[in-house]
């Protein structure tokens, strides 16, 4: 199975009051195995809404979402729940850390969640944050770390349920430009030696010199290539 992620002829549709959105328009696409795909467009073109249909976090009002050969349309809630934590793996613009929780355990809870031994889990949480160079804040709490090193964390608990799809919303949002690129060069890295397919929605110019493709989104429709 070399297709990671097929979209056919997806729309979302929201209903405020007497009026209808569409955040998505009739959007097909394939990503295949071992690929960094960027997507890219103004606020309100439906970056985030694709990223969620795909993730299992929103469901397409018309339209078909396959992820790793399985067809997400229709699942419930706990099937999703299990599915997420199983096959995927979440970074988001705000880090989503929890404060009280040091980074070593930051990282561990995901695998924990997946239900790995206290011996796999600890080598994975340590594989994780070495990955992520972070090897030596173990005890550190988020709130001790600066935005990049928080980010770091944050993409290594991605990483520690082993899942093979990865999905990113605006990593770099909170960052300066250099540390930004840092964390775009580390994702790079990532889906080079580890294998992982990653899609990830970003206004970062910096995007294009690390993604192997970049999707252009308008108006809920994807009206351009390039990579």
């Amino acid at each position: 199975m070399n297709n990671v992620i097929e979209t056919h002829d997806v729309w979302r549709v929201y209903r405020t009051g007497q009026q209808e959105v569409a955040a998505l328009r009739g959007v097909s696409l394939c990503v295949t195995r071992g690929r960094f795909v960027a997507l890219k467009g103004r606020s309100g073109s439906g970056k985030t809404t694709l990223l969620n249909c795909v993730g299992g976090l929103d469901q397409p009002t018309h339209g078909t979402v396959q992820v790793l050969g399985q067809e997400l349309t229709g699942w419930d809630d706990e099937r999703l729940t299990t599915w997420r934590r199983e096959q995927v793996g979440f970074v988001f613009q705000s880090f989503g850390l929890i404060t009280t929780l040091s980074v070593y355990e930051n990282v561990e809870l995901m695998a924990r969640l997946r239900r790995l031994s206290a011996t796999e889990r600890h080598q994975r949480t340590v594989e994780c944050l070495e990955r992520v160079g972070l090897d030596k804040w173990h005890n550190h709490r988020p709130d001790e770390l600066s935005g990049g090193q928080q980010q770091r964390v944050a993409i290594a608990r991605a990483l520690a349920n082993n899942a093979p799809l990865m999905l990113a919303d605006e990593p770099t949002g909170e960052l300066d430009s250099t540390t930004g690129s840092e964390i775009l060069k580390l994702f790079r890295q990532i889906v080079d030696e580890e294998g992982v397919t990653l899609l990830m929605v970003s206004h970062d110019k910096l995007v294009e010199d690390y993604a192997d493709e970049v999707l252009h989104l308008q108006d809920g429709q994807i009206i351009g290539f390039g990579g």
